[in-house]
């Protein structure tokens, strides 16, 4: 029982460690600390050398600006796809190959399809004819999101979510007159 229970904790600290199992990171960096890089320099006059400020800070790069670019937005659709894509060749296997359906079931519960290049490479390794099958509707989901898909309204439906998160937050934090309106008077 303490195995099965030590799995999702070792995942999780992964995770916040961004670390991923395609070797990638997530938002998370580890960069040296200044003073660790100050070491292997020489010392300047007037520097302090304690024992303090070894090892590594954890920098929190959640997109960057906007001229960075959006590499890691596409990643994710990308991801995303591959999620969906092996999910639709799941459902199409249990009506017409329970024996595949059976195997890309179990293969599925020990590697995540939202790791996308990674999941595909491995899944190529282990069945080449379902990896290709999944890149195929991959591409095939894709192109179908992209005729269906209409960027203004995506706009208004992110501006809209924006507005209604602001609001309750406000009705939220708003400190509403309580029924004692006779707090400043008197009673004789």
């Amino acid at each position: 029982m303490a195995v099965a229970q030590a799995a999702p904790v070792v995942a999780a600290a992964a995770a916040c460690r961004g670390i991923s199992p395609s070797g990638t990171t997530g938002v998370f960096r580890w960069r040296p600390r200044r003073r660790a890089l100050a070491r292997a320099r020489p010392a300047r006059r007037g520097s302090r050398a304690t024992g303090r400020g070894r090892g590594l800070v954890v920098v929190a790069e959640f997109g960057g600006t906007y001229e960075d670019g959006f590499e890691d937005v596409h990643k994710n659709i990308i991801n995303y796809f591959t999620y969906k894509a092996t999910h639709t060749v799941l459902h199409q296997l249990y009506e017409m190959n329970p024996p595949a359906y059976t195997w890309l079931y179990s293969y599925i519960s020990v590697n995540d399809p939202l790791d996308g290049d990674y999941f595909l490479r491995l899944l190529a390794k282990e069945r080449q004819d379902l990896a290709e099958r999944v890149m195929i509707t991959r591409l095939h989901l894709y192109g179908k999101w992209i005729k269906r898909c209409d960027h203004a309204m995506m706009y208004e439906r992110i501006s809209k979510e924006n507005l209604d998160i602001m609001r309750q937050r406000l009705v939220e934090t708003v400190v509403w007159p309580t029924d004692d309106t006779n707090f400043g008077e008197s009673k004789d």
